[in-house]
């Protein structure tokens, strides 16, 4: 079972829909400003890009490229700074 993204915790990162890790923009320890990209979810051939919501950094990054996620699975961890 993968971990699933905490609604309250902000460094949270969490797949809003099922689909696969298509890229990753980001490696871990990469500083980060609110709105750039992390990484690159598809879902029935639309992609979705996710982006940080805050500054940071990126603490963990735990579904790699090719990887089938679900709703609410976690993906990166960023650290607040």
């Amino acid at each position: 079972a993968r971990a699933k993204a905490d609604p309250d915790n902000a460094a949270h990162v969490g797949a809003p829909m099922p689909g696969v890790v298509i890229a990753v923009a980001v490696e871990p320890g990469q500083r980060v400003a609110r709105g750039d990209p992390l990484l690159t979810l598809e879902a029935m051939k639309m992609e979705t890009v996710l982006r940080a919501e805050h500054d940071g950094a990126v603490a963990e990054i735990l579904s790699p490229v090719g990887e089938n996620v679900a709703t609410d699975d976690l993906l990166v961890v960023l650290e607040e700074g």
